[in-house]
């Protein structure tokens, strides 16, 4: 199983880099990193459970962060958590 994400700038239609991610579960940090070019992480292997994605850093809005709790059951699957941000509002899905 792994575990990707991708920040997305609804406002300007484009990919935020420089992003810093955190991914937890249990109160134990996973994984660290930071959005690339693209405004992609990818390749993280997290496990089954309930995890804890936190975005900080994010440009030019009203929140200082953003987190996502979701839940992983099939160790087989691939898991996209997509965050769309604009200077106001965010939003999130479960991608493919």
């Amino acid at each position: 199983m792994t575990f990707s994400t991708h920040v997305l700038n609804a406002a300007t239609g484009l990919p935020e880099a420089d992003v810093a991610v955190t991914l937890e579960k249990d109160g134990r940090v996973l994984h660290e990193g930071r959005t690339d070019a693209d405004g992609r992480i990818k390749g993280w292997n997290p496990g089954e459970g309930v995890h804890r994605v936190t975005f900080r850093d994010l440009p030019s809005t009203f929140y200082p962060e953003v987190v996502i709790a979701f839940r992983i059951d099939d160790p087989g699957r691939h898991y996209h958590i997509p965050l769309l941000i604009s200077p106001f509002a965010y939003s999130t899905y479960r991608g493919s």
